[in-house]
Protein backbone atom coordinates (compact mmCIF):
# COMPACT_ATOMS: atom_id res chain seq x y z
CA UNK A 1 0.00 0.00 0.00
CA UNK A 2 2.86 2.41 0.83
CA UNK A 3 4.71 1.86 -2.42
CA UNK A 4 1.12 2.80 -4.26
CA UNK A 5 1.05 6.12 -2.36
CA UNK A 6 4.37 7.00 -3.64
CA UNK A 7 4.04 5.98 -7.17
CA UNK A 8 1.08 8.04 -7.00
CA UNK A 9 2.87 11.39 -5.37
CA UNK A 10 5.62 10.76 -8.29
CA UNK A 11 3.24 9.73 -11.17
CA UNK A 12 1.16 13.11 -9.49
CA UNK A 13 4.48 15.42 -9.75
CA UNK A 14 5.32 14.49 -13.13
CA UNK A 15 1.68 15.01 -14.54
CA UNK A 16 1.86 18.36 -12.86
CA UNK A 17 5.62 19.49 -14.07
CA UNK A 18 5.20 18.22 -17.84
CA UNK A 19 1.43 20.41 -17.88
CA UNK A 20 2.94 23.74 -16.29
CA UNK A 21 4.92 23.60 -19.43
CA UNK A 22 8.69 22.93 -17.08
CA UNK A 23 11.41 21.81 -19.35
CA UNK A 24 15.18 20.86 -18.18
CA UNK A 25 17.46 23.50 -17.99
CA UNK A 26 19.36 24.48 -20.85
CA UNK A 27 16.35 23.71 -22.90
CA UNK A 28 13.90 25.82 -24.77
CA UNK A 29 10.35 24.71 -27.07
CA UNK A 30 11.74 26.04 -29.84
CA UNK A 31 8.63 27.17 -32.21
CA UNK A 32 7.86 24.53 -34.92
CA UNK A 33 8.85 26.62 -38.26
CA UNK A 34 12.21 27.41 -36.79
CA UNK A 35 13.17 23.57 -36.09
CA UNK A 36 15.23 23.76 -39.56
CA UNK A 37 17.56 26.83 -39.56
CA UNK A 38 20.65 27.84 -41.55
CA UNK A 39 23.48 29.40 -39.27
CA UNK A 40 25.38 31.79 -40.87
CA UNK A 41 28.29 33.55 -38.65
CA UNK A 42 31.49 35.53 -40.39
CA UNK A 43 33.68 33.22 -38.48
CA UNK A 44 31.46 30.04 -39.04
CA UNK A 45 34.36 28.33 -36.14
CA UNK A 46 34.56 30.60 -34.11
CA UNK A 47 33.86 29.99 -30.58
CA UNK A 48 30.15 31.71 -30.45
CA UNK A 49 28.75 30.03 -33.76
CA UNK A 50 30.26 26.62 -32.52
CA UNK A 51 28.32 27.24 -29.01
CA UNK A 52 25.36 28.62 -31.01
CA UNK A 53 25.15 25.83 -33.02
CA UNK A 54 25.52 23.12 -30.11
CA UNK A 55 23.06 25.14 -28.15
CA UNK A 56 20.62 24.63 -31.16
CA UNK A 57 21.08 20.96 -31.28
CA UNK A 58 20.48 20.40 -28.00
CA UNK A 59 17.32 22.09 -28.70
CA UNK A 60 16.63 19.81 -32.01
CA UNK A 61 16.71 22.13 -33.66
CA UNK A 62 18.06 20.77 -37.51
CA UNK A 63 21.16 23.08 -38.41
CA UNK A 64 20.86 22.62 -42.84
CA UNK A 65 24.06 24.17 -45.35
CA UNK A 66 23.06 27.66 -46.74
CA UNK A 67 22.32 26.45 -50.50
CA UNK A 68 20.20 28.98 -52.62
CA UNK A 69 17.21 26.69 -52.51
CA UNK A 70 17.33 26.63 -49.04
CA UNK A 71 17.67 30.52 -48.76
CA UNK A 72 14.37 30.23 -49.39
CA UNK A 73 12.38 27.70 -48.03
CA UNK A 74 14.49 27.84 -44.41
CA UNK A 75 14.85 30.61 -41.78
CA UNK A 76 18.43 31.76 -41.20
CA UNK A 77 20.09 32.40 -38.27
CA UNK A 78 23.02 35.16 -38.68
CA UNK A 79 25.15 35.74 -35.56
CA UNK A 80 26.86 39.27 -35.54
CA UNK A 81 29.72 39.49 -33.75
CA UNK A 82 30.34 38.93 -29.92
CA UNK A 83 31.65 42.20 -27.86
CA UNK A 84 33.19 41.90 -24.42
CA UNK A 85 33.65 44.83 -22.33
CA UNK A 86 35.33 45.16 -18.80
CA UNK A 87 34.80 47.87 -16.66
CA UNK A 88 36.29 48.76 -12.77
CA UNK A 89 33.73 47.45 -10.36
CA UNK A 90 36.15 48.23 -6.99
CA UNK A 91 39.73 49.13 -6.51
CA UNK A 92 42.05 47.85 -3.29
CA UNK A 93 43.56 50.33 -1.15
CA UNK A 94 46.78 50.87 -3.60
CA UNK A 95 44.89 52.02 -6.01
CA UNK A 96 45.05 48.84 -8.40
CA UNK A 97 41.91 47.47 -9.57
CA UNK A 98 40.38 44.57 -7.29
CA UNK A 99 37.35 43.28 -9.71
CA UNK A 100 35.81 43.99 -13.01
CA UNK A 101 32.36 43.89 -14.33
CA UNK A 102 32.33 42.14 -17.29
CA UNK A 103 29.64 42.05 -20.41
CA UNK A 104 29.37 40.30 -23.13
CA UNK A 105 26.83 41.43 -26.10
CA UNK A 106 25.65 38.98 -28.60
CA UNK A 107 23.67 40.22 -31.97
CA UNK A 108 21.62 37.66 -34.55
CA UNK A 109 19.01 38.14 -37.38
CA UNK A 110 16.51 35.47 -37.78
CA UNK A 111 15.55 35.71 -41.85
CA UNK A 112 11.99 33.97 -42.19
CA UNK A 113 11.73 33.69 -46.36
CA UNK A 114 9.09 35.90 -47.19
CA UNK A 115 7.87 37.45 -43.79
CA UNK A 116 10.59 40.00 -42.86
CA UNK A 117 14.72 40.04 -40.53
CA UNK A 118 13.50 40.03 -37.02
CA UNK A 119 16.83 41.45 -34.90
CA UNK A 120 17.73 39.78 -31.38
CA UNK A 121 20.17 40.59 -28.66
CA UNK A 122 21.07 39.70 -25.64
CA UNK A 123 23.62 40.24 -22.92
CA UNK A 124 25.93 38.57 -19.93
CA UNK A 125 26.96 39.80 -17.12
CA UNK A 126 29.73 38.44 -14.94
CA UNK A 127 31.75 39.61 -12.02
CA UNK A 128 35.40 38.56 -12.26
CA UNK A 129 37.77 39.19 -9.19
CA UNK A 130 41.44 40.25 -9.91
CA UNK A 131 44.58 39.41 -7.80
CA UNK A 132 48.02 40.99 -9.57
CA UNK A 133 49.75 38.52 -7.41
CA UNK A 134 48.79 35.35 -9.50
CA UNK A 135 48.36 37.06 -13.14
CA UNK A 136 48.52 33.73 -15.04
CA UNK A 137 45.92 32.07 -12.54
CA UNK A 138 43.50 34.32 -13.21
CA UNK A 139 44.02 34.51 -16.93
CA UNK A 140 43.03 30.84 -16.84
CA UNK A 141 40.28 31.58 -14.80
CA UNK A 142 39.10 34.45 -17.12
CA UNK A 143 38.78 32.14 -20.10
CA UNK A 144 36.65 29.83 -18.22
CA UNK A 145 34.19 33.25 -17.46
CA UNK A 146 33.97 34.18 -20.79
CA UNK A 147 33.48 30.65 -22.00
CA UNK A 148 30.37 30.31 -19.46
CA UNK A 149 29.26 33.79 -20.48
CA UNK A 150 29.56 32.22 -24.17
CA UNK A 151 27.29 29.61 -23.25
CA UNK A 152 24.87 31.78 -21.82
CA UNK A 153 24.68 34.41 -24.29
CA UNK A 154 23.68 30.84 -26.58
CA UNK A 155 20.92 29.65 -24.47
CA UNK A 156 19.41 33.21 -24.39
CA UNK A 157 19.42 33.68 -27.89
CA UNK A 158 18.23 30.12 -28.82
CA UNK A 159 15.14 31.62 -25.79
CA UNK A 160 15.21 34.74 -28.08
CA UNK A 161 13.40 32.42 -30.93
CA UNK A 162 10.46 32.58 -29.16
CA UNK A 163 9.87 35.88 -29.00
CA UNK A 164 11.09 35.89 -33.18
CA UNK A 165 7.49 33.91 -33.50
CA UNK A 166 5.43 35.79 -30.92
CA UNK A 167 6.67 39.11 -33.52
CA UNK A 168 5.63 37.28 -36.37
CA UNK A 169 2.33 36.06 -35.26
CA UNK A 170 1.92 39.91 -33.62
CA UNK A 171 2.64 41.08 -37.36
CA UNK A 172 0.74 38.75 -39.27
CA UNK A 173 -2.26 39.63 -37.38
CA UNK A 174 -2.22 43.53 -37.11
CA UNK A 175 -0.86 44.20 -40.77
CA UNK A 176 -3.59 43.56 -42.34
CA UNK A 177 -6.11 45.22 -40.12
CA UNK A 178 -3.78 48.55 -39.92
CA UNK A 179 -3.04 48.48 -43.71
CA UNK A 180 -7.07 48.54 -44.45
CA UNK A 181 -7.32 51.42 -42.24
CA UNK A 182 -4.71 53.18 -43.21
CA UNK A 183 -4.24 52.56 -46.86
CA UNK A 184 -3.91 55.05 -49.34
CA UNK A 185 -3.89 54.82 -53.29
CA UNK A 186 0.02 54.93 -53.58
CA UNK A 187 0.02 52.21 -50.47
CA UNK A 188 -1.81 48.99 -50.81
CA UNK A 189 -0.93 46.30 -47.63
CA UNK A 190 1.13 44.39 -50.03
CA UNK A 191 3.59 47.58 -50.11
CA UNK A 192 3.43 47.60 -46.62
CA UNK A 193 4.29 44.25 -46.25
CA UNK A 194 7.31 44.27 -48.35
CA UNK A 195 8.53 47.46 -46.64
CA UNK A 196 8.46 45.24 -43.44
CA UNK A 197 10.78 42.79 -44.83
Amino acid sequence: MRHLIIRLFVLLAVTITAGCGFHPRGTTQVPTELKTLIVNSGDPYGPLARTVRQQLRINNVTIVEDTKQNRTDIPTLRLGGEVLGRDTASVFISGTTAEYSMVMRVSAQVLLPGKGIYPISTAVYRSFFDNPNAALAKDAEQDLIVQEMRQRAAEQLVRKLLTVHAAQINNKDTLPASASESATPAETPSSSATSLQ
